[in-house]
């Protein structure tokens, strides 16, 4: 038995006249001139197809039994018992209704990740750099408007909300009650002397504000802010801890620690703006700086890799649904449908059949290494021993044996193709050559496996710049094949490497 796994860039490429080789297995690669560094690649994009090749015998026509890939309930039977029905018909299908908004969810997203791409590409324009600067513009004035706000509030939570319970609170404070803990009087009344200059210079630095200074300015009103905030912990305290007297009633003291703590509020919430008000600026300020700068060939580089992980993505979610679903792989005529609406159903079990008119199948092994690829529904191209590799005949694989079945003590897989149309010179017992197309890469990048090195778990290629070999760190995607790596970032069409990775 044989097999072999490849990758194959679709025909559709040119390469530059005068290259040295061409690899195949896994996709056409132009080879540049040697150097004294060795043998190089000129990096190329492209869609490259999945396949892999097996060899396989050809079997008489027979009902091909069709059932579900996965458990279900049974929402709808769209063919009947002696019906013809063509290729990719869909006989029946499960409840599948959340995978059909999860591949619309996908597209999108595909969508959103292909729109910012040609949005990298294209640069930011002017009408969008005018917006991020006026952005910019406005979160200045409001830091402005924070800053005046903070020093209003904090001269109203000391000289109106606090200097209540003092005498003389601007020249010579002192508090209208005993307090408890004399240490703590006396750093009250320290602290309202202290505060008092606060803001007389926060007065001052609000007379500079301006939209070009406000940013420099706000560290300055943060200290304020904390000083204020400590008399006012202050002073709560010492009310906690303050004795009536013959002038000043518990009730009055009970007032002032209801005034000073709506002070405190309106000072803690200011606070919280303004430090809202400066991120908010940052934030602008980085949105405009990177608009003026534009796209890097990394940034672009990563939402390249973006698009491809999306649309693996959908092709992810596309397979989850394919196996809600029975679909006809050939022309044929529908002979048993057992499977009714509302029926719960299994992967053993098989419900409908259908008969293939008269065309000839392929069966063949594979291996469990790779059977993971092959699906029902796969296109394939064949070649028969008989009439050597020029003469081709298409095929569909339409059944994967959910069992294993042990081949020279290795575990395969009995999959069964069908040639699409009726052809005389197919005759059952022939060996057949089976390349099985198992998907396809959009715009990407493959290289062989060889030309990507690892240093201390990181990987690498060497690219020539300048006659030089210069390592160059990149991502790679799951191996689409043997001897094959797909780079998702790193590299871009037209980049020389180094096949075999400097040291």
């Amino acid at each position: 038995m044989r097999f072999l796994s490849e990758y194959l860039i679709l025909p559709r490429w040119r390469y530059t006249l005068g290259a040295l080789a061409v690899l195949t297995l896994g996709g056409y690669f132009y080879f540049g001139q040697g150097t004294s560094l060795g043998a190089t690649l000129l990096i190329t994009q492209g869609d490259f197809r999945k396949q892999i090749s097996v060899s396989g015998t050809v079997t008489a026509a027979q009902n091909v039994d069709l059932g579900f890939a996965t458990n279900g309930r049974i929402a709808g039977i769209y063919a009947k018992v002696g019906e013809y029905v063509e290729a990719g018909r869909i006989l029946a299908e499960t409840e599948n209704g959340d995978l059909i908004a999860e591949v619309a969810r996908k597209q999108a997203a595909l969508a959103q990740a292909e729109a910012s791409l040609a949005s990298l590409k294209v640069g930011t324009r002017s009408e969008e750099l005018a917006v991020a600067s006026i952005a910019v513009t406005n979160a200045q004035a409001a830091l402005v408007n924070a800053i005046q706000s903070a020093y209003t509030v904090s001269d109203d939570a000391v000289r109106n909300r606090t200097d209540i319970f003092f005498t003389n609170p601007r020249t010579n404070p002192k508090l209208l009650f005993t307090v408890a803990n004399v240490e703590l009087e006396t750093a009250v009344v320290n602290g309202r002397i202290a505060v008092e200059a606060v803001l007389a210079n926060w007065a001052i630095l609000v007379g500079k504000l301006s939209n070009s200074n406000a940013a420099d300015l706000a560290q300055q009103a943060f200290a304020h802010i904390a000083q204020v905030s400590t008399f006012l912990a202050d002073a709560n305290a010492a009310i906690n801890q303050g004795i009536p007297n013959q002038t000043i009633s518990a009730a009055t003291i009970s007032s002032y620690a209801t005034t000073l703590a709506t002070a405190r509020a309106n000072v803690n919430s200011i606070a919280t703006a303004l430090t809202t008000s400066i991120a908010t600026l940052d934030a602008a300020r980085s949105t405009l700086a990177l608009k003026q700068a534009g796209s890097t060939s990394e940034i672009i580089a990563a939402q390249e890799a973006a698009v491809a992980v999306a649309a693996a993505d959908i092709r992810s979610a596309q397979a989850k649904l394919a196996t809600t679903r029975v679909v006809a792989p050939f022309p044929g005529t529908v002979t048993r449908m057992d499977a009714k609406v509302g029926q719960i159903i299994s992967p053993t079990v098989s419900g409908i059949s259908l008969q293939s008119n008269g065309i000839f199948q392929i069966e063949t092994y594979i291996p469990e290494v790779i059977i993971d690829r092959v699906a029902p529904g796969n296109l394939a191209t064949t070649t028969l021993d008989a009439y050597g590799s020029s003469v081709a005949f298409p095929a569909t694989v339409v059944a994967v044996d959910p069992a294993e079945t042990m081949k020279d003590g290795v575990p395969t897989y009995k999959t069964t193709l069908a040639f699409l149309k009726a052809d005389p010179a197919i005759r059952s017992g022939m060996t057949a050559n089976v390349t099985i197309v198992t998907g396809t890469l959009r715009d990407a990048i493959v290289i062989p496996a060889g030309a990507v090195g690892s240093r201390e778990g990181v990987r690498y290629v060497s690219v020539v710049e300048h006659d030089k070999a210069v390592s160059r760190i990149v991502t790679t995607g799951p191996s689409p094949a043997l001897g094959q790596t797909h780079i998702l970032s790193g590299l871009s069409a037209g980049d020389v490497i180094l096949l075999t990775p400097a040291l």
